[in-house]
């Protein structure tokens, strides 16, 4: 086990305090508040230790490079909801279950991985705000949910 440094436990803190995976480049600014002199190399040397370690697990979407979540979070089936305009990744609490009938006849499914993408709340928020006044006129249909 390695020695705990400073920087490793700011490290720690910070993925801790998100709750939710961060991107390397997120990890350095948040460590960065307690750390000032903290280098990204440093972030990734130490992640690499804290993933060897077990403490952290990397979350891998799709054409995009991993982010970190503490391993506690990991431990339970989870899917993952990225934001698209910020870029951020969050828990989705729950899961749809099991998935058997979207597979082909004969195929056994042994897990799955689950990701979301649209606008987080703050994002909707801040589009919602900039959205041009509604044109005069009959009020648009209600979108439907989609049903999986």
């Amino acid at each position: 086990m390695e020695r705990s440094t400073r920087q490793r436990t700011a490290i720690r803190a910070a993925i801790e305090a998100a709750g939710r995976p961060l991107s390397p480049q997120e990890i350095h600014d948040a460590v960065r508040a307690t750390v000032p002199e903290i280098g990204i190399a440093t972030i990734y040397r130490n992640l690499k230790l804290l993933l060897a370690e077990g403490e952290v697990l990397a979350v891998t979407l799709p054409g995009e490079n991993p982010r970190y979540e503490t391993a506690h979070l990991a431990h339970h089936h989870h899917h993952h909801f990225h934001c698209v305009p910020c870029d951020r990744v969050f828990e989705v609490a729950g899961c749809p279950g099991r998935m058997d009938d979207l597979a082909p006849a004969g195929f056994v499914i042994d897990r799955h991985e689950l990701t979301l993408y649209g606008e987080c709340a703050e994002c909707a928020a801040k589009h919602k705000g900039k959205a041009a006044p509604a044109a005069p006129g009959p009020s648009p249909r209600p979108a439907r949910q989609h049903k999986h």
